[in-house]
């Protein structure tokens, strides 16, 4: 692409015009000395001068205030202007920072999830301890199962006793017939 600035048809499907290099080198020189006149006659200081003026200034101020520096603009210097929404970048000292080190600020929902959370876990807690209404519940019915099951057991255990116990009286009612002796 050729160097220069494009002219107008920054636009899709339309010609770009590109400016000469050697026209743009000729604006750039009577710039240049547009500059030069108006740092002679007083009007405007030249870009060297207020080069070396903000380097001395910006350092010395530095120096003072130890912060960074702002060059106006413009006329920005003689303008005050009122802007809520512009705000200053106020410098911190070190012992207020440490000082506001507290938890941020959640919000209803956070604050909820949280208290929800320390709940259950208190909850968990008595629970496993057996002194809430559903743990003794639990225990109640628990005890009430363990008694089946040991009922259930001896009710096997005796039917195993009959069931051996008929099986050996059957057993010597057939030997006593056959006539053998045990």
């Amino acid at each position: 692409m050729p160097k220069g600035r494009t002219r107008g048809g920054g636009h899709k499907g339309q010609r770009r015009h590109f400016t000469n290099p050697d026209e743009l080198e000729a604006q750039q020189e009577k710039a240049e000395k547009e500059r030069i006149w108006r740092a002679k006659h007083g009007d405007i200081e030249s870009d060297e001068e207020e080069e070396e003026e903000s380097r001395s200034s910006s350092s010395e101020e530095e120096e003072e205030e130890g912060g960074e520096v702002v060059k106006a603009k413009g006329v920005q210097h003689l303008i005050e202007v009122s802007n809520p929404n512009r705000t200053a970048a106020k410098t911190k000292k070190v012992p207020l920072l440490n000082e506001n080190t507290e938890l941020p600020q959640l919000s209803r929902r956070e604050r909820e999830e949280l208290e929800r959370q320390k709940a259950k876990a208190h909850y968990m807690k008595l629970h496993a301890a057996g002194k809430t209404e559903q743990a003794r519940q639990d225990m109640a019915r628990l005890a009430i199962i363990r008694k089946q099951r040991e009922e259930a057991a001896r009710k096997r255990e005796e039917e195993k006793k009959a069931k051996e116990a008929a099986l050996n009286a059957k057993t010597e009612a057939v030997n006593k017939a056959l006539g053998k002796k045990t």
